[in-house]
């Protein structure tokens, strides 16, 4: 006689409960690179070009906002957040920022959060701004980054006019950036600028960029203005802005006496492969991995 539904999960969970259980199961790395190394990149075959969003039906976004992502490479501003929520999302940031310091970072070391705070990970996986995603990138996606870059009043650091792609050990270029507003961020306090319809470029040249030039990241694309029109993007809290892994874009230093601070949750297309492990990153928020590329790692439990 065959074994029963119920033998089987008592199995599981019998199985579960073996010593040493814990220890067979497969350790998830939490610690990458936000910038891997110019020669790992270099040796990747990969595909930098931008691939227009072939969503015609959008659930979320309108029509006119796909069409604007296509052509100017981004979409902004959405509403997500209510003020309360992103309140208590500021507030959980204060205490994360706060923890990190003593430990040693800063306020732009908090990266791969996701993987590594179970908070960041609900933030990543949030329905909402998935569906906004999902309108530019399809059904299948993988939300694979989580980084909090912060400006501290007067902190003296830009972040120089660049493209994600760059970055980033993924071919080929199906990725969107979400912005998410934890304070506003204006002009006064230097919000991010885009290069509008940057992204029909392909991938820029530039030049590598030292700490003596107070760059949070680490390249610098000269003349930006050639390839397009700047545009501030202005947000409230709660609000987020979408743009391409292609898009030409920066931040000036925040001089004002006011934070600047927003987490990028970064999103691709399952069919984008990930090299230098990164594809570990990867959580499945809508549809299906089919060829099980991505590693889907569970919520953390660490808050």
């Amino acid at each position: 006689m065959g074994e029963s539904k119920v033998d089987r999960m008592t199995f599981a969970f019998n199985s579960r409960c073996e010593p040493g259980f814990m220890e067979r199961r497969r350790v998830m790395p939490t610690d990458f690179k936000p910038m891997p190394e110019q020669t790992d990149l270099d040796r990747i075959e990969r595909d930098l070009q931008f691939y227009p969003s072939t969503v015609t039906d959008p659930q979320t976004l309108s029509v006119e906002q796909v069409e604007a992502f296509n052509r100017d490479g981004y979409v902004r501003p959405v509403d997500i957040f209510s003020a309360t929520e992103i309140t208590e999302i500021r507030t959980y940031f204060d205490d994360l920022l706060e923890r990190t310091i003593a430990a040693g970072g800063d306020s732009y070391s908090i990266s791969t959060a996701h993987l590594k705070h179970g908070r960041v990970y609900d933030l990543l996986t949030d329905s909402r701004i998935v569906a906004c995603v999902k309108d530019l990138l399809g059904e299948n996606v993988v939300g694979w980054g989580s980084h909090f870059f912060c400006k501290m009043p007067h902190d003296g650091k830009a972040v120089a006019w660049h493209q994600d792609a760059s970055y980033w050990p993924l071919t080929p270029t199906k990725a969107v950036t979400v912005w998410l507003a934890i304070d506003d961020a204006d002009v006064e306090n230097a919000c991010m600028r885009f290069i509008a319809g940057s992204h029909h470029y392909g991938h820029l040249t530039f030049r590598p960029s030292g700490s003596h030039e107070s760059n949070v990241l680490n390249q610098t694309v000269e003349n930006a203005e050639q390839y397009g029109e700047p545009v501030d993007d202005e947000l409230c809290a709660g609000q987020i802005s979408l743009h391409s892994d292609l898009l030409l874009h920066g931040s000036d230093a925040n001089e004002s006496d006011r934070r600047r601070c927003g987490l990028t949750l970064r999103y691709a297309s399952v069919d984008v492969r990930a090299h230098l492990g990164w594809n570990e990153k990867g959580v499945i928020v809508s549809g299906s991995d089919p060829d099980g590329h991505w590693a889907n790692p569970s919520r953390p439990l660490s808050p």
